[in-house]
């Protein structure tokens, strides 16, 4: 039995905003990490009535600084 290998994909530049769930498989961190990044201004979001979203422009962001973090120390 062979095991098929989906190609790599880059999730954050196929939409533009993603909701918590997503950022939650994106960034492989628990629904209570990443709503204290988002209160810790460590994660931008926005909202759409109800529903808060995570741009793909701070997701990009985030793990800038969390590599120039890395790198710093």
């Amino acid at each position: 039995m062979t095991t098929h290998t989906p190609p790599e994909r880059h999730p954050a530049t196929d939409k533009q905003l993603y909701r918590i769930p997503e950022a939650m498989i994106i960034l492989s961190m628990s629904k209570t990490v990443i709503y204290r990044m988002i209160r810790s201004g460590r994660l931008r979001t926005v909202k759409e009535g109800r529903t808060r979203l995570v741009p793909a422009t701070a997701i990009t962001d985030y793990i800038a600084l969390l590599e120039q973090e890395a790198s710093a120390a």
